[in-house]
C-alpha cells in the first residue's frame, strides 16, 4: 500500500507489476472495479482446482508421515523407541524432530501408540503447553500408559536397554 497525504491507495497488483486499476483511495473506488473479474485486478495465476486426495500423487509430507506412522504401529507393547530411531529406521536421518512435528501434527490417526515414541534420554518429551489440558498433563498421560504396559521408569528415566524396541530387518 502506499501512503499519499492522510489517504492510504491500495494496489490489488503483485508488487512489482503495474496494475490495470488505477491507484485509488479505497472510499472512492466504484461498485465497478471491486467486481472487475480477477484478470482484471491482478496478473496473479488462479490455483488449479483442488483434485480429490485418492486421485493424486502423494506429497513428500504424505509419504513421510505414512512411513513414520507405519514404524509406529510396528512397535510392540512394552517396548519403546526413541524420536530419532524412528527417522533412522524411515530413512531420514538426523531428524528426530520431524518425527517430533509428524506425532504432533492434529490429523496423527487414533490407533496410532504414539506413547511408545520417547526422547533419547529416555524420558517423556515436554509438550507445548496447551490452554484446555493442566500444565505437564500429556506428559503423565504417556508415563502412565507405558507403565501399563510394562516399561518401568526411575526417577522419569526408563532403561533404553532393557526397553528398546529393536526391530528385525
Amino acid at each position: 500500500m502506499a501512503r499519499r497525504g492522510k489517504r492510504t491507495a491500495v494496489s490489488l497488483a503483485p508488487r512489482g507489476t503495474r496494475s490495470a486499476v488505477p491507484s485509488v483511495p479505497r472510499e472512492k473506488r466504484s461498485a465497478a472495479v471491486l467486481l472487475a473479474p480477477r484478470s482484471k485486478r491482478s496478473a496473479a495465476p488462479r490455483r488449479a482446482a483442488s483434485v480429490p486426495k485418492a486421485l493424486r500423487t502423494p506429497t513428500a509430507l504424505e509419504n513421510f508421515r505414512e512411513r513414520i506412522f507405519g514404524l509406529i504401529r510396528r512397535i510392540p507393547r512394552g517396548k519403546v523407541a526413541t524420536y530419532g530411531q524412528i527417522a533412522a529406521l524411515a530413512g531420514y536421518p538426523r531428524q528426530a524432530r520431524r518425527v517430533g512435528q509428524a506425532l504432533g501434527a492434529p490429523h496423527a490417526s487414533a490407533d496410532l501408540p504414539w506413547q511408545r515414541v520417547i526422547n533419547a534420554q529416555g524420558r517423556v518429551s515436554a509438550r507445548a503447553p496447551r490452554p484446555e489440558r493442566a500444565l505437564g498433563a500429556r506428559e503423565a498421560e504417556q508415563e502412565r500408559l507405558l507403565r501399563r504396559e510394562g516399561v518401568r521408569f526411575v526417577q522419569g528415566k526408563t532403561d533404553l536397554e532393557r526397553f528398546r524396541w529393536r526391530p528385525k530387518a
